[in-house]
């Protein structure tokens, strides 16, 4: 047994780890503690890193929630102020639309006044005419006396047409 090598390789390993296994064990066990204190501060760390990201992720949803709630509340009064531009277009639409009809009747009314003092005129001129002419063959009976009364009659004739014409425009603006 002495004199087999395989003997003294195992007396001479056995020697090596007794005599040197101490420090070697030492120095392994510096760089496991390294290695875990690495690993846990690693694990640490990533610890830290997950609390952040999901306080992160909860302030993200919140500030999206806000959003979404004010987009609806964007939305909503933009409809609203729609309806109420459109609701007051039709009744601005509506006002012009009576404006202009009511325009149109006053020039219908205007139209007929106009027309109504037309006829007055031509049915004074026509009486005048009459008049003249029946007042004509009268007064050459009686000349003298009679044209004074056609004198007088002839230009008291256009104040009394006036007169009746006004008193007709009341009448007509009265209705």
């Amino acid at each position: 047994m002495f004199h087999d090598q395989r003997f003294w390789v195992a007396v001479s390993f056995v020697a090596f780890f007794v005599l040197f296994g101490g420090r070697l064990w030492k120095a392994i066990a510096a760089v496991l503690d390294a290695r875990a204190n690495q690993v846990r501060s690693n694990l640490d760390e990533a610890s830290r890193l997950r609390r952040e990201a999901e306080k992160m992720l909860e302030d993200a949803t919140r500030e999206r929630e806000q959003a979404l709630a004010e987009s609806r509340a964007l939305i909503e009064r933009s409809r609203e102020e729609a309806a109420a531009i459109a609701e007051h277009a039709r009744r601005e639409a509506e006002a012009v639309a009576s404006r202009r009809e009511q325009m149109a009747r006053d020039r219908i009314a205007a139209s007929e006044r106009q027309a109504i003092r037309e006829m007055r005129e031509v049915a004074a001129d026509a009486a005048i005419q009459a008049t003249r002419a029946l007042v004509g063959q009268y007064l050459r009976s009686e000349q003298a006396g009679a044209s004074a009364l056609l004198d007088r009659g002839i230009s008291d004739l256009p104040q009394a047409l006036k007169a009746s014409n006004e008193a007709g425009s009341r009448s007509q603006s009265a209705a």
